[in-house]
């Protein structure tokens, strides 16, 4: 019977929520990053990104999109997001910090050009974010997370704490720049 089939309703589509790290093992992550054996200027860029997608809530891109000029980072960043909207990001001194530790050991001359990359590959170019996402997989795995400890993860555990801690969950959805409350 063709009315009934046109009558049967589709399952309702269940976006899944990401799983965001505790506390500590955001933290290990990050001393990890900083640690793990190869040259340690790596290692203090991989630590300082991460660095500032957990303590700031940035996305990779936008990370990866700061520049020399945004050195050495200010108590406030601004961060353009999806779809170019901009929103004001207060920086720990952590994140403060780990950027100025990475800066000093760059091999590559940090310019403060609005277009030269801030955190560089190996060969002196704009850092792929594959290899952030190499250098977690190997956290990952030296740590025993599961496969959800993505680097968007951080950003989640970021939003998390924030909101266990007693964050209102209205300044937290504009320090993600979500555009919908759904969404944070």
């Amino acid at each position: 019977d063709p009315t009934a089939i046109l009558a049967a309703r589709s399952p309702k589509f269940q976006r899944e929520l990401p799983r965001p790290l505790s506390e500590g093992a955001a933290k290990e992550v990050i001393d990890l990053m900083g640690s793990l054996p190869r040259e340690d200027w790596v290692a203090a860029r991989d630590a300082a990104v991460v660095t500032l997608l957990y303590g700031c809530g940035l996305r990779i891109s936008e990370a990866l999109a700061l520049t020399g000029s945004d050195a050495p980072l200010p108590e406030v960043l601004r961060i353009r997001g999806k779809g170019g909207k901009e929103r004001i990001v207060p920086v720990l001194p952590a994140a403060r910090a780990a950027v100025a530790a990475y800066v000093r050991l760059c091999p590559f001359p940090i310019s403060d050009e609005a277009d030269a990359a801030l955190f560089r590959g190996t060969r002196g170019g704009p850092l792929n974010p594959r290899l952030i996402a190499g250098a977690m997989e190997r956290a990952r795995g030296a740590l025993g997370l599961p496969a959800t400890a993505t680097p968007h993860a951080l950003r989640h555990s970021f939003a998390t704490h924030l909101l266990a801690a007693g964050g209102d969950l209205r300044a937290i959805q504009d320090l993600l720049g979500h555009a919908s409350l759904s969404t944070t």
